[in-house]
């Protein structure tokens, strides 16, 4: 299989990563004003949130350059983006978080489910995983 596509998806999710991190760190309470939210007490730990996300942007950057080689870094973003709508529904059924927060799953988690599975299974079925 042609590992262009891949390379090419890590890469927009990289430039993604990195844009959506440097404005939450610059404008941390631009989403919660946009969506009708109290900001956050603690600015610092949103914009920490900016700062991982910038980081996975370097990663998806390097992955890009051989996905099926590099499919740690991947997964890693796989479960990220599995894990954080499962805390946003933990918090949301709590009544911890208003439903406003849902719209940054859309982007940040969402769109690339299906892409970023679709990399780790051509890379489990060319043998680059063994998961066991």
């Amino acid at each position: 299989m042609n590992t262009n596509w891949m390379s090419g998806v890590l890469k927009i999710a990289a430039i993604y990563n990195l844009l959506w991190g440097v404005c939450v760190v610059l404008f941390p309470n631009h989403f919660f004003e946009l969506v009708g939210m109290e900001p956050p007490l603690h600015a610092m730990i949103w914009q920490g949130m900016g700062m991982v996300s910038g980081v996975y942007g370097l990663g998806y950057w390097w992955a890009a350059q051989d996905p099926l080689t590099h499919w740690p870094i991947v997964v890693v973003g796989f479960l990220g983006k599995i894990f954080g709508p499962l805390g946003f529904l933990m918090n949301y059924v709590t009544g911890k978080v208003p439903f406003g927060f849902f719209y940054t799953l859309i982007t940040n988690d969402f769109i690339w489910w299906i892409p970023f599975f679709m990399i780790l299974r051509e890379a489990t079925r060319k043998g680059k995983i063994r998961w066991i």
